[in-house]
This record gives C-alpha cells, structure tokens and sequence, in this order.
C-alpha cells in the first residue's frame, strides 16, 4: 500500500511552495499546464487526500476548539487567548493553540492539520503574509467542508464568515484628535505596511484627524514598518532628524521604541514629544515613563469570539445563518507619556 502525503510533503518532494501544489490540485489557472500535471500525478500516485475534511466531525464532536495566531509574545494576542480559554472551558470546551508566526505556508499547515478530526472549528487572526499574499482557499476550504470559523483582529472582508474587530480607524482617529486637542500640529505616525489589516486603517484614522483639523499631512513624519524585529533604526531617524511635538504608534513596540530614541536625544517625554500607542499591554503599562494608549480590550474580543463559533457549533437549526461582525469598544487610557488628555 502506498503511503499516504500531505501537502507539505508534495510540495517539498516538487520543491515548490504549498500554495502552488493546493492551486494545482484544483484546477488554479495561475498554475502553469506543465506544473498542474506533475503536482496531480504525484499526489494521484501517494493517493493524496485533502485533511480539511470537517464533514468527518459531523457526528464526531472533539469538544476542542483551534486557535491560529500569528505570534504569541504580543501582549494583545495573550488576552485573546485568555478571553477564548475562560469561555471555552465554561461552556466544556478545551482549546488547542498553534503559531503561524506570520507565515501563509505555517498558517495552512496549521489550518489542515487541525482539520484533520482534531477540533470542532477555528478562531483565527491572519497572518502578514496571508495578507500580503491575499490567498485565502485554506479557509475557504474548511468553511465549504462545513467547519465554522471566526476571525478576529486581522480579518478579510473576502472570507464570509463571523468575525470580532475594534474600529481601527476610528479608535486612531480619537486618539490623534485628543492629541490635536492639546494643541499638538507636528504628529508623527509609525505604522505598518499597507497590507497588514489593522495598519491600515489605523492609518487611515490618524490621516482623518489630520485633515479633519486642516493639518498638513507630511510625507516625512510617517514611517511604514516592514520588519518588526528591525524597526528601531526607523523610528531613530524619524526622532532625530524630523521636527515632531507627538508621536501616535499602532502598537506598543512602537511607541516604546519612540519614547527610547527621545530619550537618546535628549528630548522629554511628554513635555517636548507626547506619545501614544495602541495595545494596552504590559510594555504600556511598566515602560517609563507609562505610555498612554488605546486599549483593544483583548479578553472581552476573545471572549466574544468564542461566544460565536461555540453558537454556531451547536445550533440545532440546519438553515443558513447569516454572518455576523461583532465590534469591540476601545477607550484611550492616559498615562505619562502625554499630558493628561
């Protein structure tokens, strides 16, 4: 009997990426004739079987639900977890994490070998690359197999299914506003790169603000982070060499990094250069001095996300329900990076 493959192993014994051998196997016209034929054959061969088979779950409930992340030192992504946990376990279920590490190919791994008869559904954040790539079949294919899934935080409006969010741009909007309420004109912003969801339209927040204020919007005091393990130098350059009264960070590594780089300089926190950043973790809370911030309040968004995908499994009513977007409040929390706001 031959041995039975996985996508991954396909796509290693053809040394080509996971995606290219899931397009291939069904029919994608991205993939080239040539290169179609050869993943086919070679799984045919290896009697290749998708594992994304939730249909097998039917009437075999694991009681255990999947969480996808994409990565686990960010303070937010450990409240989730939390507010997932404490509902999961109230209403009997037990919960089972997995890293994507902001990796599309780590993301599909994880997502099929969850799939294969381990849990009941998944909640999940997207990875950066998932987003960059915008190929999401991997999540098509489960909800199509019938397993529900909820995404929170980093989502895509290209997937149909429940999700639980924070209106970025509006909680980027208040927290610039407050700043131009004190009197602040001169806001620097350091953000993501456009594909990553959350940057995005925390960007567009902080653009808002700006405009909204008939404040110029100034090319050079915005900085787009690429590689979060390699953000300091950025943001360095943009302290020292732009002339700034504010800073609003989309996350707390920023805002910590700004507040670091000031203090290089010789500039005060907050009576030369307010700061704020967006998390509410723990950097927020002990760095010093302690960064005011928007908080995304992790737990309840956890909390909420669990609520809906452990509905959804055990509705007794088989008729197609519609999706639902479940918005999560922020407040701005004020510590000594700004004055008080």
């Amino acid at each position: 009997m031959k041995r039975k493959v996985t996508l991954k192993q396909i796509a290693k014994e053809l040394d080509v990426s996971i995606s290219t051998v899931s397009k291939a196997l069904r029919d994608s016209s991205e993939i080239s004739e040539d290169t179609r034929q050869k993943v086919q054959a070679f799984a045919k061969l290896y009697n290749y079987k998708p594992n994304l088979i939730a249909l097998s779950l039917k009437n075999k409930k694991t009681k255990t639900i999947g969480i996808i992340i994409p990565e686990i030192v960010h303070h937010f992504f450990a409240t989730v977890i939390s507010g997932i946990e404490t509902v999961a376990n109230e209403r009997g279920y037990n919960v089972m994490v997995c890293l994507s590490n902001e990796s599309f190919d780590k993301e599909v791994i994880n997502m099929e070998m969850l799939a294969n008869g381990s849990i009941d559904g998944f909640i999940l954040s997207l990875s950066k690359e998932t987003q960059a790539k915008r190929d999401f079949h991997h999540i098509s294919e489960v909800i199509n197999q019938g397993m529900p899934v909820v995404m929170f935080d980093r989502v895509t409006n290209d997937i149909l299914c429940d999700k639980v969010i924070i209106d970025d741009s509006l909680a980027a909007f208040n927290a610039v506003q407050s700043l131009v309420n004190k009197g602040y004109r001169k806001i620097a912003l350091i953000t993501t790169v456009d594909y990553v969801s959350v940057g995005k339209l925390r960007t567009e927040g902080y653009l808002q603000a700006l405009r909204n204020n008939d404040i110029e919007v100034v090319q050079n005091r915005i900085v787009k982070i690429e590689d979060i393990d390699q953000c300091s130098e950025q943001i360095e350059d943009l302290i020292a060499n732009q002339d700034l009264d504010a800073v609003f960070a989309v996350n707390e590594l920023f805002a910590v990094t700004a507040i670091k780089a000031a203090k290089v300089n010789q500039i005060a926190i907050p009576k030369d250069l307010a700061v704020i950043g967006f998390t509410d973790g723990i950097i927020s809370k002990y760095s010093s001095p302690s960064i005011t911030t928007v908080s995304q309040n992790g737990i309840k968004m956890g909390g909420k996300a669990a609520t809906m995908l452990i509905d959804r499994l055990e509705a007794k009513d088989e008729e197609e329900e519609s999706y639902k977007t479940e918005v999560i409040e922020t407040e701005l929390v004020s510590r000594e990076s700004t004055p008080e706001l």
